[in-house]
This record gives C-alpha cells, sequence and structure tokens, in this order.
C-alpha cells in the first residue's frame, strides 16, 4: 500500500537505482471490502511515474473506475476499454480484476499487452473469506515472474491458485467482521504440493513431445520404463503415457516409475486421458481429447498448477481450450498416421489455421518424424513450439538413437525466428 506521494517518489526513484527482474503494481485504493485506503492526491503520480516502470498492473473495478477518473465499469466490455485506456498510461500489461462485475456469474478478468485481450474466466465462488485476495493475486505473478515464467502463464498460474484457495477455505469462520481470510497457507496443506515436483508449465517443453504406445512397446519387447527412460536419454523434453490396453493397476505401477524416472532428468510427465492415474501417481499434468473428460472438469480436479494439454483439430476447439483452461494444445493429425484409428488430417495449412487462432501454445502431432518435422516447424507461426511423436520413436529397434536425431534436428530448426541450440 502506497498511501502517499512522496513515498510513491521515494519507491521509484530506488526502483530506477536499483532495476528489478519484474515490477508488478497492485494499485491499492480501494479494498475488496470497499475501504478507501489512498487518497486522489497520488493518482497522478500512479500514472506519471510509477505504472510506466511496471511490467504488469493489476486493479480490481473500483481502482480501474478511480484510475480512469470515476468512468462506470459494467460489463466485459468495459473492462476491456479500461485495460486499453490504463495500457496508455505506460504499463507493458494490465490486468483489470471483475471479481466485483455486476450481473456476472463467473470472475472475469481482463489482460491486456498492447496486443491481445486475454479474457480469464472462473466460477465465481459464494464466501466471505475474500480478504487479501487482491494482493496474494499479485504477489503470486510476482513470484512466478521471477521464476521466469511469461506473463500469460504467470497470471494464469495466479488467478487459478486464488480460485482453489477461496473455494478450499470458503467455509471457514473466523471473527465477526463482514469479511473473512483468505487462506493464504493453502499450499502447505495437500499432497499435490510435493516440494520435489516440477515447477510451473514451460511452453518450451513441447519441443520434442514423446507419446508412449503399449503395442509398439510388447513389439519390441520393451517395458514401458525402459521405453521413456530411452527417450528422455535421447531428449525427450516432455513425455505423455498413452497406454490404452493396460490394467488400471498395472499402468499405476508403470506411471509412478515413469514419473521417478523424469523427475530424475526434470521432464515432467502427462497422462493421456485417465484423470484417475494422473491423481494417484501425482503426475505432472494430463492430456485430454475432444470426447474425453472437459478441459475445465479436468482443471477442478487437478488443481491450479497441473499441466493440462487439449487436443484440437479447429480454430473453434482451440478457443475453447484457452477458456477451459488449458496449458497448450495438440493440433493434427498432420499427417496420416497409424497410431489412431479414423483420424482425420488437418495437412500443414489446418495446422497453422489452428496455430494463428490459439491464444495458448501449441505442438504438432500426426505421421510426424525425422523427415518432415523441420517442415513442420518451418511453417511461420510463433506458438508452435514443437511436435508430438508416437511411431517415430516408438516403433522403431533402438528409441534412444531415434530420438537424438529428432532432437538434434529440431535443435537446428528455426523456431520463434531464430537459431534455437539446445
Amino acid at each position: 500500500m502506497l498511501p502517499s506521494v512522496g513515498i510513491v517518489k521515494i519507491l521509484c526513484k530506488t526502483l530506477r537505482e536499483f532495476p528489478v527482474q519484474a515490477l508488478v503494481v497492485d494499485p491499492v485504493m480501494v479494498s475488496t471490502s470497499g475501504d478507501v485506503l489512498a487518497g486522489p492526491s497520488i493518482l497522478s503520480v500512479f500514472r506519471e511515474e510509477l505504472f510506466p516502470m511496471a511490467d504488469i498492473i493489476t486493479p480490481n473495478l473500483k481502482e480501474a473506475s478511480a484510475l480512469l477518473d470515476g468512468v462506470q465499469l459494467e460489463t466485459v466490455d468495459d473492462l476491456r476499454s479500461a485495460a486499453r485506456l490504463l495500457y496508455d498510461m505506460g504499463p507493458k500489461n494490465v490486468l483489470v480484476k471483475g471479481g466485483d462485475l455486476p450481473d456476472s456469474s463467473d470472475a472475469v478478468d481482463i489482460l491486456f499487452n498492447g496486443d491481445n485481450f486475454y479474457e480469464l474466466r472462473s466460477p465465481r465462488i459464494k464466501t466471505r473469506n475474500t480478504h487479501g485476495t487482491g494482493c496474494s493475486l499479485a504477489s503470486c505473478i510476482a513470484a512466478e515472474l521471477a521464476k521466469g515464467y511469461l506473463m500469460v502463464s504467470a497470471v494464469k498460474v495466479a488467478k487459478r491458485f486464488v480460485e482453489t484457495a477461496l473455494d478450499y477455505s470458503k467455509d471457514i469462520v473466523i471473527g465477526n467482521g463482514l469479511q473473512g481470510p483468505f487462506d493464504h497457507l493453502l499450499r502447505l496443506k495437500g499432497h499435490s504440493q510435493d516440494c520435489h515436483g516440477l515447477q510451473a508449465f514451460n511452453p518450451s517443453d513441447l519441443l520434442l513431445y514423446a507419446v508412449t504406445d503399449s503395442e509398439m512397446n510388447k513389439k519390441w519387447g520393451r517395458s514401458i520404463t525402459d521405453a521413456v527412460k530411452a527417450a528422455i536419454e535421447g531428449g525427450a523434453t516432455i513425455v505423455q503415457l498413452r497406454e490404452k490396453d493396460a490394467e488400471t493397476q498395472d499402468f499405476l505401477e508403470s506411471a509412478k516409475a515413469c514419473l521417478k524416472i523424469c523427475h530424475s532428468h526434470g521432464v515432467p510427465l502427462l497422462i493421456n486421458d485417465r484423470i484417475d492415474i494422473a491423481l494417484a501417481c501425482d503426475a505432472d499434468g494430463v492430456h485430454v481429447g475432444q470426447s474425453d473428460m472437459p478441459a475445465h472438469v479436468a482443471r477442478t480436479l487437478l488443481g491450479p498448477e497441473k499441466i493440462i494439454g487439449v487436443s484440437c483439430k479447429t480454430p473453434e476447439q482451440a478457443q475453447q481450450a484457452w477458456v477451459d483452461g488449458a496449458d497448450y494444445i495438440g493440433c493434427g493429425g498432420v499427417y496420416p498416421t497409424n497410431t489412431k484409428e479414423n483420424n482425420i488430417t488437418v495437412g500443414l495449412d489446418g495446422l497453422k489455421t489452428v496455430c494463428m487462432a490459439s491464444k495458448l501454445p501449441v505442438v504438432a502431432i500426426g505421421g510426424i518424424g525425422v523427415s518432415n518435422a523441420r517442415i513442420v516447424m518451418e511453417i511461420g507461426v510463433p506458438n508452435l513450439k514443437g511436435v508430438a511423436v508416437v511411431s517415430a520413436l516408438f516403433d522403431r529397434e533402438c528409441v534412444l538413437t531415434e530420438t537424438r536425431k529428432l532432437h538434434a534436428m529440431l535443435s537446428e530448426s528455426n523456431i520463434d525466428g531464430t537459431l534455437k541450440k539446445l
């Protein structure tokens, strides 16, 4: 809280002398309960000195209104207009928090980075325990940025954290005031917060996405753990277990063993479709298809920090994956493949169309191998982050050798307009 012009000026002077990696400014003027915490005299110094230094500002509805000289904000379109006007004051990003938006069954926040608007929705949770939500959200964003993650990812993780904590503590009764406490200690209470787990999702993990196949492993006389170990040693950056024919208990034991192998190399492990297996082994996330459990349900079950991917073939499906809280989409099949029956191919043009419509990072899948992966990666869209491969790795005599070949080729491909060397 910055209650005076003098304090804001001292802060700005210090930040110019000692620049920080990322500056998150929560312009605390009006609390969630409606208390006025800073007078109008500091508005001009916020606008003129502090905001131009900020990587993101996070005003709530009332604070955004005050910063815009009292303009009324009553709709999502109003939030978008406010975000654009606040962006013109100098911050690199603006998050207008719409938790108090009237006539909305969802908590809607709008993030604007000067080029794109991101509409972040979550169910409105009925609880009196909202004291500290804004400060916690801003602090979580800062923590994620400190880890090196992109702004959109940081904001999404923070919003999910706040949503999860509000839901967890919604029935707590402490004190006699109008507001109760937001549960800041949520992360200390669940087994899923194992300190040995991996950090938040990084889109670069999609570069070489290895998808296992039980039939191929049987064909070549390999166990699933041997296949996963070889793929990781060859350079796979993320692993998905897709074991359609495995018995549940066998699958669970294999998943636990594979998770240890993956984490020993710093590689995330996802489970295809089986939310129950992912929960039971505490995997890093799941990948679901259009006919599987909806991504928003998977998010509710797995919590805010797990990775969720969704298979998409159309721009509409890609947009829905974003709305549902997915972290990435898998688009394909790009080329014909034998790993899925009746799998409709989208081709390079379809892949590019979906990528251009997606607000999420994309991994291409379907018939991709050493012979054509470079062509796929050079279609010219920055959010295409990698290729997902099944047969080209696991339907081969030596998984290690094939993974190394593909990894070497991808490492030299032109990704995001720069020559990427791993």
